[in-house]
């Protein structure tokens, strides 16, 4: 059936009555879109202020990586890794020297790097740091988000996410997020790695206290212990930099990445790091039949070329200047707080005004379209290339969302 032939409403009833409700997404249906906006069944454009969760970093459907993606798809989809394609050592080489790291472990979905990335670390603290055989410890922060797997979930504490899912995984402490001194305490003989959001997204866009990933990579490294940076969301050009770490001049053993490494068009994820560290997986030990398949590697490729030549880190750091200059301005006037970096934010809702969703709402009915998170707080996060007239329209929208 054609999506001309059915409204808004027949839409969403037919994924209420067909798809599983581990969703709770706001009423639009879109059928197309092109670089920062989008446009509804029924016609109506939006400018999209969220971009995926920075899946969409270089906007929807980006020339380059459409055609990248197309050109691969006349050629070869997919081999396994039971057989070499011409595409994976390419994006291999490609995105290392981009990342200024040794090895790529290519998979298909962040949870898949963060779950790869666990698995690697404690596999090198048994063969080289010599932990004893399943006593591996693994540091996180409260209030983290890394992907919903079993194991992943096993050390969240967003009820949400975490309850009614276990017997959870064990090996894992959690400190609070910040608190230098708690990974401090935290860290024992049996300590694999730190695991942590470079800058925490799903609980609201949470900066780290200034120096705080410089003490974390000195104890990591007195200590013989890995660094492994989550930079799914806030990595390739987000932050204004490359990685959200680099804002700290601090490098990760590891990091996993995903989201725009797929450019909003497949899932494609990572991780990379040092060679000794990645080296510890054989042949058979680890795998994804599509991970590091012809179709990603193409399209990371375009991904990867895009982000060498400095032009989105430099939007990013520019535009979210003026971004957080205007959410700044916005403070006591519904707004309670702004948090972020680059074309990220995160915006607690005054509670006195209204909920994150009750804003989204008005937001989509003044054509912006955002989402709310942890019920008072708004993530903004556009495309890249997004203009400031653009990012002005959306604000001036919050403005009359705030005051409606």
């Amino acid at each position: 059936m054609a999506s001309t032939e059915l409204d808004t409403a027949s839409f969403i009833k037919l994924d209420e009555a067909w798809g599983a409700h581990n969703y709770h997404p706001l009423p639009v249906v879109i059928a197309e879109a092109e670089g920062a906006w989008v446009t509804d069944v029924e016609g109506n454009r939006y400018l999209d202020f969220l971009s995926g969760y920075s899946a969409l970093n270089f906007g929807h459907r980006h020339p380059a990586l459409i055609a990248a993606a197309r050109e691969q798809l006349d050629r070869l989809t997919l081999t396994s890794r039971a057989f070499h394609n011409d595409q994976f050592g390419a994006f291999c080489q490609e995105l290392a020297e981009l990342t200024g790291t040794e090895m790529v472990l290519t998979m298909n979905t962040g949870a898949e790097a963060v779950e790869s990335a666990i698995k690697v670390a404690r596999k090198w603290a048994y063969e080289v740091k010599g932990v004893a055989f399943d006593s591996a410890e693994i540091i996180v922060a409260a209030g983290n988000f890394h992907g919903r797997t079993t194991t992943i979930v096993s050390f969240s504490d967003d009820p949400a996410a975490h309850d009614n899912y276990g017997p959870f995984t064990p090996g894992f402490i959690t400190v609070p997020y910040g608190d230098a001194q708690a990974i401090r305490d935290a860290i024992g003989p049996n300590t694999a790695a730190v695991l942590m959001e470079s800058i925490q997204g799903e609980s609201g866009v949470i900066v780290p206290p200034e120096g705080f990933f410089a003490e974390v990579r000195k104890m990591c490294t007195d200590n013989n212990v890995l660094l492994v940076a989550d930079e799914i969301q806030s990595g390739l050009a987000r932050t204004g930099k490359l990685f959200a770490l680099d804002h700290d001049n601090v490098r990760a053993d590891l990091y996993t990445l995903g989201k725009a490494l797929g450019g909003g068009i497949i899932p494609v994820s990572a991780v990379v790091g040092r060679a000794d560290v990645l080296g510890v997986l054989k042949p058979g030990q680890h795998g994804s039949t599509f991970g590091g398949y012809p179709v990603a590697c193409a399209v990371g490729r375009a991904v990867v070329a895009l982000l060498q030549t400095g032009e989105f880190q430099e939007r990013s750091e520019e535009l979210g200047k003026h971004l957080h200059s205007r959410l700044d301005d916005l403070i006591g006037h519904g707004i309670s707080a702004v948090r972020g970096r680059g074309l990220w934010a995160g915006v607690d809702i005054d509670p006195a005004a209204k909920t994150g969703r009750e804003v989204s709402m008005a937001l989509r009915d003044r054509g912006v379209l955002c989402k709310e998170t942890h019920e008072r707080t708004l993530r903004i996060a556009p495309p890249l290339v997004i203009t400031r007239e653009e990012i002005d329209h959306a604000i001036d929208s919050l403005v009359e969302a705030l005051e409606a």
